[in-house]
């Protein structure tokens, strides 16, 4: 079932890598009384994702935090120490976004955004999309049409929902 306005966001397990420590952060936790941005895509360093997707949730998360959210989380089904390197790589680390790790991909099939694209290695991703949760309930919720864009889930997009 694909996740609409109004649902509750998936209960899971992140992880988080920080000095190449991991450790993890139970979903309910992360939501629970937060107003909180997350925007998911198909992988750390992949075309897309690094030149677009990340930098555009960076141009606006002050803009975001002053419209009330506590958090901004990207979520990639890499691994956490993946993520850790790819949070200092971008710059998306010293602008206060939290890069948390679906290695299972469990929380992507639950948000049934789960994509297979073997001709280029990818097993088990996320499709791409954004959304703003209220204590852990989807207020906006953006899934990307075309593959390769980030137009709809772009940082810019959601800010202007909120």
């Amino acid at each position: 079932m694909t996740i609409s306005v109004g649902d509750k966001l998936p209960e899971t397990t992140f992880l988080k890598s920080t000095d190449f420590e991991v450790e993890q952060i139970q979903g309910r936790d992360l939501f629970a009384d937060r107003n909180v941005v997350l925007f998911a895509l198909p992988g750390a360093y992949t075309a897309t994702c690094d030149s677009q997707h990340v930098p555009s949730f960076m141009r606006v998360a002050d803009a975001l935090r002053a419209k009330g959210v506590d958090e901004i989380i990207c979520v990639a089904t890499n691994d956490a120490w993946v993520m850790e390197a790819w949070a200092k790589a971008t710059g998306g680390a010293d602008a206060g976004i939290s890069f948390l790790s679906d290695p299972e991909s469990k929380f992507t099939e639950a948000m049934d955004m789960l994509m297979d694209v073997p001709a280029i290695g990818f097993h088990k991703r996320s499709k791409r999309y954004s959304l703003y949760a209220e204590n852990g309930v989807v207020k906006a919720y953006n899934p990307e049409v075309a593959r390769g864009s980030c137009e709809i889930s772009g940082g810019e997009a959601l800010l202007a929902q909120i």
